[in-house]
């Protein structure tokens, strides 16, 4: 009875191990046969010919090679981006051109010197000031503005010039604005100061050395009018301190007394109509 259970056990135990070979067997072929089916034998075939050099492109004659950059739009006129651009320049800029190259430096040199005068150092405040003096800016320079707009900015918004000749064209009017009111002495200064030969004529100064010598002489002829300004004031102030000391009021300020008077004073002589109708008539003889 032994040997008869013993025999069938041992057959199964054979069987296991020759499916166990037969598993290994496949799977050895199944890892050595991938590569040759997943590769394919590599086929050469004809050389390609070899392509011919390309000319090299002439800078004057571009025709279709290089690269071209066109900041116009349509019709020559230039693009809305770089109109924008300009304007956004110019308005960074923009405080800088107007102190230097306008009456405004003038005209608001003069109002706060009335205003000294007077005794009152705040009133009006510098907010109003520069106000006025900015639109009686704007109303003397219409002439000048009106030139730079017809001669530089229409003829570059109509695509007609560039942004060069543009900037060329709108120095002319500022030049001609500029000279009348510039002294010689000025001029004569910073060309010295720049060390560099005397300009053969008005028109042969440089902006570089015209925009600093219009500034110095603006700034001589506003304090030649405040200080005519401040004669009368300062003369009302004389008679008031005169009269206190002959009273024995030492003690009280004179300022006080004699501020009522130079309002009055110049409320009654019209004061702001004459020092603005000075003003612009100092500029009556520029073109």
């Amino acid at each position: 009875m032994t040997t008869a259970f013993r025999h069938p056990r041992s057959w199964a135990q054979a069987a296991v191990v020759v499916l166990l070979v037969l598993a290994a067997l496949y799977a050895l072929s199944m890892l050595t046969a991938a590569p040759s089916h997943a590769l394919a034998p590599f086929a050469p075939g004809d050389p390609t010919p070899p392509t011919d050099p390309t000319a090299p492109v002439d800078p004057e004659n571009p025709g279709t090679g290089g690269v071209n950059i066109n900041i116009n739009g349509l019709g020559g006129t230039p693009s809305s981006s770089i109109v924008t651009l300009l304007a956004v320049t110019l308005l960074s800029v923009a405080p800088a051109l107007l102190l230097m190259m306008t009456s405004f430096t003038k005209i608001f040199v003069v109002l706060a010197m009335t205003r000294n005068a007077i005794g009152l150092p705040t009133v009006p405040p510098n907010q109003v000031l520069a106000g006025l003096a900015l639109f009686l800016s704007l109303f003397i320079m219409s002439p000048t503005l009106v030139d730079i707009n017809n001669t530089a900015v229409q003829p570059f918004l109509n695509g007609t010039i560039d942004v060069n000749k543009a900037f060329d064209l709108a120095g002319g009017p500022l030049r001609h604005f500029m000279l009348p009111l510039t002294r010689e002495e000025d001029i004569a200064l910073m060309t010295r100061a720049a060390n560099r030969d005397n300009p053969a004529s008005p028109a042969a100064v440089p902006m570089l050395t015209l925009i600093p010598a219009f500034m110095i002489s603006e700034l001589r002829s506003a304090f030649i009018i405040g200080f005519v300004i401040f004669i009368p004031f300062l003369i009302i102030d004389l008679v008031v301190s005169s009269a206190l000391m002959s009273m024995g009021m030492m003690m009280l300020p004179p300022v006080m007394i004699s501020l009522p008077f130079k309002i009055l004073l110049f409320i009654l002589v019209d004061g702001w109509g004459l020092i603005i109708t000075s003003l612009i008539q100092s500029y009556a003889g520029s073109p």
